[in-house]
C-alpha cells in the first residue's frame, strides 16, 4: 500500500495521487508491505532503486546507509511495539531525495501510523519538506527510546529493592528470573535501535556537509546523534544493572537452595546415631546381656534420644544451623 502526503499552508496533508498541481508539493511517500508491482511504480515515477526486502536485513553498514543517484538510502533496523506485549526488531528504510522522503516498511508502526492519522485528520504543522519530517520521526524515535529505558531503569530499581528486601518477605525467584530476562530482551533491542539510529544520523549529517541552506538541519542531526550516543551510554549502564541483578538473584537461589541440603544433612548426622543405637539392639543374637535386663529398653531409648541431642547442640555451638 502506498500513501502520498503533501504540504499545503504549513501542513501535512493526505492525498491519493502525487501527480497534478500537488506533485511539486510532495513531501512524503509512505510505503507499507509493497508488493513488486508498487516498488516497480515508484522506482520509475521517481528514478529510484528502492531495496529489496532482504536488501533492508542486510548487515553491513554499506549496504544500509549510502548515497545513488542524489538519494541518501538509510535502513535503520527498529523496535516495534515497544511498549507492548511483544516487542520485536524490524527493519524500516528512509530515502531523502531532496525534499521528498520515501519511507518502505513491512510491519505496523507505531510512531508512523500516529503521523499518518495526524496528517489525515488534522495535519502536521511544521513541516515544509521531507527533511524536516525525517527529523521528526528521528526526533520522536530517540524519545521512544528514552522513554523504554527510563521504564527498564524504574522497573530494576523496584526489583532491586525486591531483591535485597531487609523485612524476611519471601521473593518469587521465578518471576524475577523471567522478569530480568523480558527487560534483558527489551534493552538488547533498544540499544540495537540506537546503534542504528546513530549511525543513520551520522551518515545523513555527513551528507549535508558543505551544502549551503542546511546548516539548521545539520545541527539538529548532530545533536539527535549525540542524544542517541548518550542513551546508548545509559542503555549500558542498565545492561550492567540487569546483569547485577541476575547474578544476585541466582545467588539467592543458590543460597536458599543450600540452607536446604544443610537441613537434610543435619538432619541425617542427627539420626545417624539414634539410628545406630536402634541397630545394635535390633540384632537378634541368642547371648546379649541387655536383652534380659529389666530397665534395658528405657535406658535404649535415652541413650537414642541423648545421641540425637548431643550433636544438635554441637551444631547450634559451632554456628553451623
Amino acid at each position: 500500500m502506498i500513501r502520498y502526503f503533501y504540504a499545503a499552508e504549513g501542513y501535512l496533508k493526505a492525498s491519493a495521487f502525487p501527480i497534478g498541481d500537488n506533485a511539486s508539493k510532495l513531501v512524503w511517500i509512505d510505503m507499507f508491505n509493497p508488493d513488486s508491482d508498487e516498488i516497480a511504480k515508484i522506482d520509475l515515477d521517481f528514478g529510484l532503486n528502492l531495496p529489496t526486502q532482504e536488501e533492508m536485513r542486510e548487515l553491513e553498514i554499506s549496504s544500509r546507509l549510502y548515497e545513488e543517484n542524489s538519494a541518501q538510502y538509510m535502513t535503520i533496523t527498529y523496535l516495534s511495539n515497544a511498549l507492548g506485549d511483544m516487542p520485536e526488531i524490524t527493519q524500516l528504510t528512509f530515502i531523502l531525495q531532496g525534499d521528498l522522503l520515501l519511507t518502505m516498511r513491512y510491519r505496523e508502526m507505531r510512531i508512523i501510523n500516529h503521523f499518518i492519522e495526524k496528517s489525515e485528520s488534522r495535519g502536521l504543522g511544521g513541516i515544509k519538506s521531507g527533511r524536516d519530517l525525517l527529523l521528526y520521526i528521528m526526533e520522536n524515535f530517540i524519545d521512544l527510546c528514552s522513554d523504554v529505558l527510563e521504564k527498564n531503569h524504574a522497573d530494576l530499581e523496584a526489583l532491586s529493592r525486591g531483591i535485597f528486601d531487609q523485612t524476611g518477605k519471601k521473593l518469587n525467584y521465578k518471576h524475577a528470573l523471567k522478569f530480568i530476562a523480558n527487560i534483558g530482551d527489551l534493552n538488547s533491542k533498544v540499544r540495537e535501535t540506537l546503534v542504528s539510529l546513530n549511525r543513520a544520523l551520522t551518515f545523513w549529517g555527513g551528507t549535508m556537509e558543505g551544502q549551503k541552506g542546511l546548516k539548521d538541519c545539520a545541527i539538529k542531526v548532530r545533536t539527535m546523534a549525540t542524544d542517541a550516543g548518550a542513551l546508548l551510554d545509559h542503555a549500558t549502564f542498565v545492561s550492567s544493572k540487569i546483569t547485577f541483578l541476575l547474578d544476585a538473584t541466582l545467588g539467592l537461589v543458590n543460597l536458599e537452595q543450600n540452607g536446604i541440603i544443610k537441613i537434610f544433612s543435619v538432619a541425617a548426622v542427627i539420626f545417624l546415631p539414634p539410628t545406630l543405637v536402634a541397630s545394635v539392639y535390633g540384632m537378634n543374637f541368642e547371648h546379649m546381656p541387655e536383652l534380659g535386663w529389666v530397665y534395658g529398653y528405657p535406658v535404649a531409648l535415652l541413650a537414642m534420644v541423648i545421641s540425637a541431642v548431643l550433636p544438635y547442640v554441637y551444631f547450634k555451638y559451632k554456628d553451623w544451623l
